[in-house]
């Protein structure tokens, strides 16, 4: 109370939070029920909600227990559109629908590294529960354009090509290019140990579940899950939860991010992201555009892969494999991820046939931040390769005919002559990891023994 008992009267804090928890269980309750059930989600009518509110459906015939949790994904005059994150098995008409006051939080802080997460963020390795973590919201903005920091170091992946020929810069989004079986769930387990970034957030989306563990025993190991933060949504799992894992790693990395750390964001698979939202989409009535995919797919990719990057403190750099339909670079997923991206790494089904590793394709692939964090040196050590590579494949039918004369041209002269040499710079065993500085000076050797070129 005032003082004297007189005015207004005034509460503790522990006073405010009990009034604030009496109000909230005072509040009436918000309650619908389920008219009808129809491929990924359901329709409930008598409730009023927001998109991304979450709800929980309890049965008619016992009413107090949830049966499961579900996430508003569209809304219309007289009815929600519900879909579930979990399996819809027992879901059925006339179900109660009640709306939830709490928000869908992700964990967060130190005690998540070497953690195993699923789709959600709730911990699936068998380890208990999360130590020193702190729940925040899903959603998140993207950092002010205006207040990004400039992209100006470099950082080290480990794989020697990638560092020289198309290097990462801290803060840049890289994708990873390729079709079913060429390796790019390889190269991201060669990054994930190789970096140097502080902290590693890794989620596998859509991937088939035998992968799950080989990848963290063998590919991963000790060493790396240590400074890693695993997010993991099968590719059985609902098509929301599949698509909220990707925000799920995203949050994640941006509170590192938030607390000053350099991070390392791979996702694996965007395009598996976008299939998901693919399936959310058409079951919610949207018209399907481009091979199927209806237009809320390519706003998300633009939500998700923008939360990435640069922030007044800290960094994300973004790595995210893309899987191609059919080899076919130019499919719509592909495309709308690379003008996206700062970059791209191309891997190549020839290669990785005729057991080239990692198959990757230099010339097709580019970093858009190299010329900012590269030395005079190492731009021209590089582009001296890139010009022997490209004059090597452009007369390779005239070298397949014997019909190249040698002394014609200098470059291609010297891809010949020094081929078992670029070969080995450019191939690197999987558990094998190579300093960036050790990286340069292989290129600059390799490059001296081309002698002076045009």
């Amino acid at each position: 109370m005032s003082p004297g008992g007189v005015g207004t009267p005034t509460l503790t804090p522990r006073g405010t939070e009990r009034l604030a928890a009496a109000l909230r269980a005072a509040a009436p309750q918000r309650v619908g029920t389920v008219t009808a059930v129809v491929g990924l989600g359901a329709q409930v009518s008598g409730l009023r909600c927001a998109v991304g509110e979450l709800v929980g459906i309890y049965s008619a015939n016992s009413p107090e227990a949830a049966v499961m949790d579900a996430e508003v994904v569209a809304v219309g005059r007289d009815a929600l559109t519900i879909m579930p994150l979990g399996p819809m098995a027992g879901l059925a008409y006339g179900d109660l629908v009640r709306a939830r006051t709490e928000p869908l939080l992700v964990p967060t802080g130190t005690g998540l590294l070497g953690r195993v997460l699923d789709g959600l963020g709730r911990p699936i390795d068998g380890l208990g529960p999360l130590a020193h973590s702190v729940g925040v919201s899903m959603d998140n903005s993207a950092p002010n354009s205006m207040e990004r920091t400039r992209i100006r170091t470099p950082l080290s992946t480990g794989v020697r090509v990638m560092d020289t020929l198309t290097t990462v810069g801290r803060g840049q989004r890289m994708g990873l290019f390729a079709g079913s079986g060429v390796g790019k769930s390889s190269l991201l387990s060669m990054i994930a140990r190789g970096t140097e970034a502080q902290v590693s957030v890794i989620a596998l989306v859509g991937e088939r579940g035998r992968e799950v563990r080989e990848f963290l025993e063998d590919d991963l190991g000790a060493e790396g899950l240590a400074r890693s933060i695993v997010v993991v949504a099968t590719s059985d799992e609902p098509a929301l939860v599949r698509m909220r894992a990707a925000f799920t790693a995203t949050r994640i990395a941006e509170s590192f991010r938030d607390a000053g750390a350099d991070v390392v964001l791979m996702m694996d698979s965007l395009t598996r992201v976008a299939m998901a939202q693919r399936e959310i989409g058409l079951s919610v009535g949207e018209p399907p555009a481009t091979r199927g995919y209806p237009p809320s797919t390519f706003s998300l990719l633009a939500r998700l892969l923008e939360r990435a990057g640069t922030d007044k403190t800290g960094s994300v750099t973004g790595l995210y494999t893309v899987l191609v339909d059919g080899d076919d670079h130019n499919e719509p997923i592909a495309d709308a991820v690379r003008s996206l991206l700062d970059g791209h790494v191309v891997l190549d089904r020839k290669l990785a046939v005729a057991g080239h590793f990692p198959s990757v394709d230099a010339l097709a692939s580019i970093s858009r931040v190299a010329s900012k964090v590269c030395t005079a040196e190492q731009k021209h050590d590089a582009a001296v390769l890139r010009r022997v590579l490209a004059a090597r494949r452009n007369a390779q039918d005239l070298i397949d005919v014997g019909a190249y004369q040698t002394g014609s041209n200098p470059l291609i002269d010297a891809a010949l002559v020094h081929e078992t040499a670029i070969n080995n710079f450019l191939q690197q065993d999987l558990e094998h990891q190579v300093p960036a500085d050790a990286s340069w000076a292989a290129l600059h050797s390799l490059v001296d023994m081309f002698g002076g070129l045009p």
